[in-house]
Formats: structure tokens, C-alpha cells, sequence
């Protein structure tokens, strides 16, 4: 579990098993893109995997991260127990992200 402050656009390794059908599986990088003070105040956050593969899409934000070219997915947003949380690898802008969320929850 991470003991540091988990913040909206940092990115952490995650564990998402087990699944269920085609949700992403696996440990992967996943963008936290709950707001900072329910990071603050709960248990949880919400995420979007991350991915070097996958089918292009205007709701997949594509990036390099890391020196890789990868997809954020946020058709495949969930809330996951902060325990599953490993090591921080980084921060996304959220310029890159957050109008694209926005879009799609509007």
C-alpha cells in the first residue's frame, strides 16, 4: 500500500485482478483521476489504466509516458482500494487528460 499522498494526474503501479470478462487485467500504470480531497479523505481513488497497446479512440488520451507511447483509458475508469496501489512512476499534466474526462461526463 502507498504510504504518500496520492494526488490527481500522479501515476502508480496497480493491481486490477481479478477481473471481470474484458476489463483491463493485470498490474499496469494507471493515472489517479480522483480529486485531492476525496484522495485526502477515503480509502479509495478512482483510476484510468494505462496502456501501450489498444485501439485508438478520441476517449484515450494519446502520450508518451516514461519514453513509451501509451493510451490513457478512460473508457475503463474504476475506483480501486488504495492497498492496491504500488510504486509511484510519475505524473500526467492534466492538460492532457482532464478535458477529454470531462468531455465524456458531461
Amino acid at each position: 500500500m502507498v504510504k504518500t499522498k496520492v494526488r490527481r494526474g500522479d501515476v502508480y503501479w496497480v493491481n486490477l485482478d481479478p477481473t471481470v470478462g474484458t476489463e483491463i487485467k493485470k498490474t499496469r500504470p494507471a493515472l489517479v483521476v480522483s480529486p485531492d480531497d476525496m484522495n485526502a479523505a477515503l480509502p479509495r481513488v478512482i483510476v484510468a489504466p494505462i496502456t501501450s497497446k489498444g485501439q485508438a479512440l478520441g476517449c484515450r488520451p494519446e502520450l508518451v509516458f516514461n519514453g513509451k507511447r501509451a493510451r490513457i483509458l478512460l473508457d475503463q475508469i474504476r475506483c480501486v482500494d488504495k492497498t492496491r496501489l504500488a510504486g509511484r512512476l510519475g505524473e500526467i499534466d492534466k492538460a492532457v487528460w482532464l478535458p477529454t474526462l470531462l468531455e465524456m461526463l458531461a
